[in-house]
């Protein structure tokens, strides 16, 4: 036998030693460690007393260590007591918690109103109306670079600014949200009507551009007649969702396609999705005060005390513009 096989299973034979010797002494600390454990669960030591519990690998780790320093018999031991070392030296120290605070009890923070602010805050159709060129243009800007969505209709009265830039501005941002209105109701009135498309999908399509739709105009931005034609596309949408899912058609929605009928005139399909609406939603305040407007625009006196006697009587609790609405009316 050579010198250098000799060393060889020198090598081996200490190596095995020390991977058992691990294995052993990790095991006897497993089982103290268990003792422990149960004198902590049945005994209810002090709280300083269960920090000082030694903490101990878990029996996965270890198992896991002896079977790189089995397979590594020179590499894996030095591999780790270089990462032991190099963790003491350098990741030992205790992390400063003085400044981290770890009580649940809920602070409440107030926070005091900016008086310059709300100072300068007025209705936009207010500030077209006092404000001087520059304030106006910076307003416009201002306006349009948030979501206009909400605000065509107060950016259309800038339309008619004796300040031609502030006008010429206006004109441009308005054409191009009311273009961008066009395209997606043509787009998405395309996707509900298509019969290649599942009910189901075309139910959501529908009940997305019904909300999309409303939200446009009810601002009441566009002329008559392409007022009136958008609001019969809008009346045919309402009729796909109704025929393919009116269970999840929302009151809101019934409010919003009645109301958008009534500016326009349209009395009779006006009626018919006030019926649908009293019929699906008969305990909600919606359903009342589009009867309520729709029987006082077209004069019929009778049928709008008879809906208001009703709603006097009923459990919806009506509100304040809703009393102010019956005010006006009588």
């Amino acid at each position: 036998m050579t010198a250098e096989l000799i060393v060889f299973f020198v090598v081996l034979v200490l190596n095995t030693l020390t991977v058992l010797l691990y294995l052993l002494c990790n095991w006897i600390r497993g089982r103290k460690k268990k003792g422990q454990e149960s004198v902590v669960k049945h005994g209810e030591p002090l709280e300083e007393n269960a920090q000082d519990l030694p903490q101990y690998n878990s029996r996965n780790g270890y198992c896991l260590r002896a079977a790189v320093m089995f397979l590594c018999p020179v590499a894996g031991p030095c591999l780790f007591l270089f990462s032991h070392v190099f963790y003491k030296l350098f990741f030992s120290k205790p992390v400063d918690l003085e400044d981290v605070i770890f009580s649940k009890e809920r602070v409440r923070t107030f926070l005091h109103a900016d008086e310059d602010r709300e100072r300068n805050i007025v209705p936009l159709e207010e500030a077209i109306e006092i404000t001087d060129a520059d304030e106006l243009r910076n307003l416009m800007m201002n306006v349009v670079r948030g979501d206009i969505s909400k605000s065509l209709a107060s950016i259309a009265l800038a339309l008619n600014s004796e300040d031609t830039e502030t006008a010429h501005y206006a004109a441009s941002v308005l054409q191009d949200a009311l273009n961008d209105f066009r395209f997606n109701v043509q787009k998405q009135f395309k996707l509900v009507l298509s019969e290649d498309e599942e009910d189901a999908r075309r139910a959501g399509y529908a009940e997305a551009l019904i909300d999309y739709m409303n939200q446009v105009l009810e601002q009441k931005v566009f002329t008559d007649m392409e007022q009136r034609s958008y609001v019969e596309i809008m009346d045919k949408v309402c009729g796909v969702l109704y025929d393919k899912d009116r269970e999840h058609m929302t009151s809101a929605q019934y409010e919003a396609v009645s109301l958008r009928l009534l500016e326009v005139e349209d009395y009779d399909n006006c009626k018919k999705w006030c019926d649908r609406a009293e019929y699906q939603y008969p305990n909600s305040l919606a359903s009342y005060t589009c009867q309520l407007k729709l029987y006082f625009n077209s004069g019929q006196k009778e049928r709008f005390f008879e809906v208001m006697d009703a709603l006097k009587h009923s459990a919806v609790v009506i509100d304040s513009e809703t009393l102010e609405l019956i005010r006006v009316f009588q």
